[in-house]
């Protein structure tokens, strides 16, 4: 009789072992998206909120995953091109720092305030502050272009 020795130790797991096991990491996983869809929900309606305050066009961006950084740049007043840095490694937290200190400043608070972005649970806290609480715009949203009528 031949005697076959593995590395790997087998442990005997029953159905209902094995059950248990789904259900405790299914229930888990459904825990972490209710979270994850909470904090969406959340970010958008600060993203709105703070659109609305800076008197940024289309605030419905804050919905749609992508446009929202234009969103957030829009209401910063940097140059659009600035997305390209959100999809660079590294650069895409100097950019985000930077963005959401000039929105800070927009919104009449202090810029410094955007480093906490980089904080966890800070980033949380920060874009509600900034959409709920009262403040005085440094910079106004530029005006609509009107059309101009020539001399009749």
């Amino acid at each position: 009789m031949e005697t076959i020795y593995t590395n790997s130790p087998s442990i005997p797991l029953d159905e209902a072992a094995a059950g248990l096991l789904l259900t405790v990491f299914g229930g888990l996983l459904l825990f972490l998206l209710v979270i994850a869809l909470f904090i969406y929900i959340y970010m958008a309606v600060c993203l709105v909120k703070i659109a609305k305050k800076t008197g940024t066009d289309n605030a419905w961006f804050a919905w749609i995953p992508i446009l929202n950084i234009i969103l957030i740049i829009q209401c910063a007043r940097k140059p659009l091109w600035w997305i390209i840095l959100f999809f660079i490694p590294l650069a895409n937290i100097v950019a985000a720092i930077v963005i959401w200190m000039a929105v800070a400043k927009n919104l009449g608070k202090p810029e410094w305030l955007g480093i906490l972005m980089i904080i966890p649970v800070a980033n949380l806290i920060l874009p509600g502050y900034l959409a709920f609480s009262k403040n005085e715009l440094l910079t106004p949203a530029p005006p609509s272009p009107t059309p101009v009528n020539p001399a009749q």
